[in-house]
């Protein structure tokens, strides 16, 4: 819940405005406060800073604890995050207070300001001296990576290209704390003096490193007997994993058989630590091979292995089963999956760059492109970003090299002009992309709409598409399909119309329209839409001198029923409005 906490009237209007656009606010009066600081995850204070300071002062426990505070001064001119930037969520929670009251969002966290990741936002857990090491990071320190398996985390300005670590340290068991051992907490620094250098691990190892981040990697595979209580299964885990040197942090679900599903020894022990329970039914079990089969619960459930077999239904065995006298557990681990996020750039205007473009490039540790787009967006690499850049031409090549990436675990950005879709890199990438990483296509805004927005509305009727460009596609289909075009008297827009060496293509395109369209067809000529050089030229198919067409033109054929209006080229919608 976010507690919004005013006193003056403007506060007031401010709060009703935050309500409104953002889910689960509650308003307090600031004599409330307290209140609100107990019962709220996040406040936004409709006071000064230094009020604010003073206010909560006392109230101050930790930054694990506390709610994050954003300050909004009484002209709404800045949403300040005060308190909690990361853990609370402040940082974020300012962009969006400023985005709803037209302030600027005012972040101080050096990582945020730096464009660093922090390393305690990844939802992953975290232990040790995050400080410390975001500090180095930050001066540009020598800071090291240990990560045995590859995992798709944001870019990190680690030291590269990284030597072979030794081994690190493992930790000696730990106490219980809340039921579950969770591995490391703050750890010596011995391994990061002998290399001269801080270690972040991102690992599920109970290793020695100045910042140790978890990934959800383990999959607990449980078989247990009716009535088997969750002190015995805690136990049970908790000594194998330690016994491992593996930490419960990375424990991402608990598997088991169908008929176990609502033990309610599992069911407590799940809800107690926040795993996810899954099921799988007796007979897919029953199929899997494993290492230690039994009678025993063939004969309960069904299957010959039930720790086992459910654990390698979600990845590779590392434990297998160990007993207690009521229950067994089974570790796996699943096989980390690359992210491959393909985005579409837009026409080449910043502001163009959608939004979800530019987290997907911030996120991304490798960057695929061709050179001129990626230095299109380069500012926006974060520190640490890995950049695989090709020449004009190698858009197979620059797929393949992204896939690859990806199949190695990483979060990579395949960059691409307009929409990712449209005669650009999504369908190359997902040609030769399996089903071993996860795949996103960010959309962008495609020349047409651009070079359309520049010309008035051509594509206010149906339209069409089509690329002059014969090195991928024969001539004789491209002219077939102007032709269709042509007799189907839609609108068209021509990508790729000429160059130096393809000069032909567009007046015999013309051509074939012009036996199906009046001569003063309106046609529009965008170069550089939305980019430096920009030019706009509207005419008629009549009198279109395709010497103004170039590599980095789009042209706009209109219908039997474009026309221009005013100056500008417009479809009609076609349809008869009724009121």
């Amino acid at each position: 819940m976010i507690g919004l906490v005013t006193t003056t009237a403007a506060g007031v209007r401010a709060a009703a405005e935050i309500e409104a656009a953002l889910p689960e606010c509650r308003p307090f009066a600031v004599r409330d406060l307290g209140e609100a600081w107990a019962c709220c995850d996040q406040l936004v204070v409709f006071l000064a800073t230094g009020a604010t300071v003073r206010l909560i002062a006392p109230l101050l426990k930790g930054k694990d604890v506390d709610p994050g505070v954003v300050c909004v001064d009484e002209a709404r001119r800045f949403a300040v995050a005060l308190v909690g930037g990361h853990g609370g969520g402040a940082n974020d929670l300012a962009e969006q207070v400023a985005a709803v009251l037209g302030a600027e969002p005012v972040v101080t966290t050096a990582t945020d300001s730096t464009e660093l990741p922090g390393l305690d936002t990844w939802s992953w857990p975290v232990e040790g001296d995050v400080a410390r090491v975001s500090r180095a990071l930050l001066d540009g320190d020598p800071v090291r990576l240990h990560m045995p398996r590859v995992w798709p985390i944001p870019p990190l300005p680690v030291m590269s290209p990284l030597p072979v670590l030794p081994p690190l340290p493992v930790l000696p068991p730990l106490p219980v704390m809340n039921g579950i051992r969770t591995g490391a907490t703050e750890a010596s620094g011995t391994h990061a003096d002998s290399v001269h250098a801080l270690v972040v691990a991102v690992t599920d190892e109970v290793v020695e490193a100045d910042v140790v981040i978890r990934p959800p990697s383990l999959v607990l595979g449980i078989g247990a007997s009716r009535g088997v209580t969750v002190e015995e299964l805690d136990q049970l885990i908790t000594t194998t994993l330690e016994e491992q040197g593996l930490s419960a942090r990375s424990v991402s679900l608990v598997a088991t058989v169908d008929a176990k599903a609502e033990e309610p020894g599992i069911v407590a022990l799940c809800a107690r630590t926040g795993w996810q329970l899954v099921s799988h039914p007796a007979e897919v079990l029953a199929t899997t091979e494993v290492p230690n089969p039994s009678q025993h619960p063939l004969d309960a459930v069904g299957t010959p292995s039930v720790a086992e077999a459910a654990a390698l239904q979600h990845g590779d065995l590392v434990v297998e089963k160990t007993k207690s006298a009521m229950a067994t557990v089974a570790v796996s681990r699943i096989r980390p999956r690359g992210r491959l996020s393909i985005v579409g750039l837009g026409p080449g205007a910043r502001d163009l760059l959608t939004p979800r473009a530019v987290e997907a490039l911030r996120s991304s540790s490798v960057w695929v492109g061709l050179d001129q787009y990626v230095d299109q967006v380069r500012d926006l690499a974060r520190p640490g970003t890995r950049f695989v850049e090709t020449p004009l031409g190698k858009e197979e090549e620059r797929a393949h090299s992204a896939v690859a990436e990806a199949a190695k675990g990483h979060a990579v950005a395949l960059l691409g002009s307009g929409d990712a879709q449209v005669y650009a890199m999504a369908s190359p990438a997902l040609e030769v992309a399996d089903t071993d990483i996860d795949v996103e296509v960010v959309p962008g805004v495609t020349a047409a709409l651009a070079a359309g927005a520049l010309l008035g509305a051509p594509l206010g009727h149906d339209h069409a598409s089509i690329s002059l460009s014969d090195l991928h596609t024969p001539w004789p289909a491209i002219e077939a399909r102007i032709q269709a075009v042509a007799e189907a008297d839609v609108v068209v827009s021509f990508y790729n119309p000429r160059s130096r060496g393809r000069d032909w293509q567009l007046p015999k395109a013309l051509s074939i329209l012009s036996a199906h369209r009046p001569p003063t067809t309106p046609v529009g000529v965008v170069t550089n839409a939305s980019r430096e050089g920009q030019q706009v030229h509207l005419t008629t198919l009549a009198e279109l001198d395709v010497e103004l067409v170039g590599m980095f033109s789009l042209v706009t054929v209109g219908s039997s029923q474009s026309r221009f209006v005013a100056g500008r080229f417009v479809t009609p919608r076609g349809y008869r409005w009724s009121t």
